[in-house]
């Protein structure tokens, strides 16, 4: 099944062509905030993707910078509609309340994981997204979600089953690269019997071309990545690159190029420290057996 696909790119692209565009004219936010009888947010917003964009404000941007090719309005005009078309998670995410400190904004991570092109994450608490069953994902969403509904739960579990699509896509699959800390297969979510079957979920997934699976293990000593998980998403030529964070203080979304280069910088040393894909399939297998012979135990 093709996995879906995203209004997110369309805006970020828009944004980053309107940022060139004011560069190049050698104008200030401030300059065509006045100009624009606008905040200089809403110019930072449409030049981040973050805005939807509007057809009268980007003719009248386009006025500004001076855009007289018929060929270039036409390409900055279609970007402008298509980053106001609807995201496919949305009738998943509507109505869902934002949990400050766990899911700040359920619309905006699977936004930009859709329009990725990989992604490289590093996990010390729980499982990356895209590898959970629906049970693990249940179990989760009830320990950290502890005031939603069963109902608005169970359309976040849909949603991530539907963002695991595109690491089924034919075309074009998401490339997945994943460390695991070590303590991820240790803590039990839920039951045996469920770490049982995620871990065999884990171990199917890491055979496919396009994922790849690393355990850092106990004995690899502390690291500098351990002060918390975070996941690189990379996008197409000509979008930048983000670092999604989680944390106590709540989703943090770093685009500074050094930001993005430093923690390109911590993965690619905890990869250099990370069991190789083998032997991380040996570690998998052996917890999973582990795991499945303690559910037996219990059932007995």
């Amino acid at each position: 099944m093709a996995a879906p696909q995203s209004p997110i790119g369309s805006r970020r692209r828009l944004g980053a062509e309107l940022r060139r565009l004011r560069t190049a004219a050698g104008l200030t936010l401030d300059e065509v905030a006045e100009q624009m009888t606008c905040s200089t947010s809403k110019i930072s917003r449409l030049e981040t993707g973050k805005g939807i964009p509007k057809l009268p404000d980007v003719r009248e941007l386009m006025r500004i910078y001076g855009v007289t090719s018929d060929e270039e309005r036409d390409a900055l005009l279609r970007l402008v509609r298509d980053g106001r078309e609807h995201g496919w998670w949305e009738s998943l995410t509507e109505g869902v309340t934002p949990e400050r400190f766990v899911m700040d904004s359920p619309s905006r991570y699977p936004a930009l994981e859709t329009e990725a092109a990989a992604l490289r994450s590093f996990d010390i608490a729980m499982l990356n997204g895209l590898l959970q069953t629906p049970e693990y994902i249940r179990e989760l969403m009830g320990s950290l979600l502890t005031n939603h509904s069963a109902a608005e739960v169970e359309r976040l579990v849909e949603l991530r089953g539907k963002r695991q699509r595109a690491l089924f896509d034919a075309e074009k699959p998401l490339r997945l690269e994943v460390v695991l800390d070590e303590a991820v297969l240790r803590r039990v979510v839920g039951s045996p019997e469920l770490m049982a079957d995620q871990l065999g979920v884990i171990r199917e997934r890491s055979l496919l071309p396009n994922v790849t699976v690393r355990v850092l293990p106990f004995d690899a000593g502390f690291h500098r990545a351990h002060i918390g998980s975070f996941v690189l998403l990379e996008f197409p030529v000509g979008t930048a690159d983000v670092v999604y964070v989680e944390g106590h203080a709540g989703e943090s979304y770093l685009e500074n190029r050094s930001d993005v280069d430093r923690y390109n910088a911590i993965f690619d040393d905890v990869v250099d420290r990370a069991l190789s894909p083998e032997a991380t399939r040996e570690v998998i297998t052996r917890y999973q057996q582990d795991y499945a012979t303690r559910g037996r135990e219990k059932r007995a």
